[in-house]
C-alpha cells in the first residue's frame, strides 16, 4: 500500500503522511466508541469513587452498584480498552514495515529530513512527537483511579521522546502524525461531550420551570 501511494505522489515522506491518515480514517470506528466510552466513564468517575467510598468493606455490593451504574448510563469499563486493543496489530504492522523499509534509505522528505531511514539530525521530529503525546493526554479523559498510575503516565511523553531520539525519522514522522490525527479526533468528542452536557443542563431547568 505504501508502494502504491508512493507512485502517485512521489515522495516518501508524503506517502507516510498520507498513509497514516488513511489507516486513522479506517480505524475511526473503533477510535470514537473507545473515545466515547473513555468519556462516559470520566464524567462517572466521582460517583464510582463514591461508591468505592461506601462500600470498602463489601466487594460485591460494590460490584453490583458500580455495574447498576454502568448500566444506567451505557458506559462499559472495557468499552475505552477493547477499541484501543483491537487496533495495536495495526499499528505494530506499520511500525515494523517503516522500521525495516529499505525504500526509505536515502528517501528525503522535507528542509533538513534527508533520509528518512536515519534519525532526525536536529531531533525536531521526536520533539514535536513528545510534544503531540503530551497534548493527546492533556485531552483524552483519565479514567485512572491510582495516583502513582496517574503520575507514571503523565511521564510517558517524556519516556518515548526519548526512545523516539533515535529512531528512524520516517517511524517518528508516522508516529506524529498519528497523533495530531488522535488530538483531532479526541477534540471532536470533547467538543460533542460539552455540546451534550448544556443540551442536558437546559433540559433540566426547563423540567424544573
Amino acid at each position: 500500500f505504501l508502494q502504491f501511494i508512493q507512485g502517485y505522489v512521489g515522495n516518501w515522506g508524503w506517502t507516510i503522511v498520507l498513509l497514516t491518515i488513511t489507516v486513522k480514517l479506517i480505524l475511526y470506528p473503533l477510535s470514537y466508541k473507545g473515545m466515547v466510552s473513555m468519556q462516559k466513564l470520566k464524567d462517572l468517575a466521582p460517583k464510582i469513587k463514591d461508591i468505592q467510598t461506601k462500600y470498602k468493606d463489601d466487594k460485591q455490593k460494590q460490584s453490583s452498584h458500580m455495574m447498576e451504574l454502568y448500566k444506567k448510563h451505557g458506559a462499559n469499563p472495557m468499552g475505552g480498552c477493547l477499541p484501543l486493543v483491537m487496533q495495536i496489530p495495526v499499528f505494530f504492522a506499520i511500525y515494523r514495515v517503516l522500521l525495516n523499509a529499505i525504500e526509505l534509505k536515502g528517501a528525503e522528505w522535507i528542509f533538513w529530513i534527508h533520509d528518512l531511514a536515519e534519525m532526525d539530525p536536529y531531533f525536531v521530529l521526536p520533539i514535536l512527537m513528545g510534544v503531540s503525546m503530551f497534548l493527546q493526554q492533556k485531552i483524552t479523559p483519565n479514567t485512572m483511579q491510582d495516583e502513582t498510575q496517574k503520575k507514571i503516565f503523565q511521564f510517558l511523553p517524556v519516556i518515548f521522546t526519548f526512545f523516539f531520539l533515535w529512531f528512524p525519522a520516517g517511524l517518528t514522522l508516522y508516529w506524529f502524525i498519528n497523533n495530531l490525527f488522535t488530538i483531532s479526533q479526541q477534540f471532536y468528542i470533547n467538543k460533542l461531550f460539552e455540546k451534550r452536557k448544556l443540551v442536558e443542563v437546559e433540559e433540566k431547568k426547563l423540567a424544573k420551570k
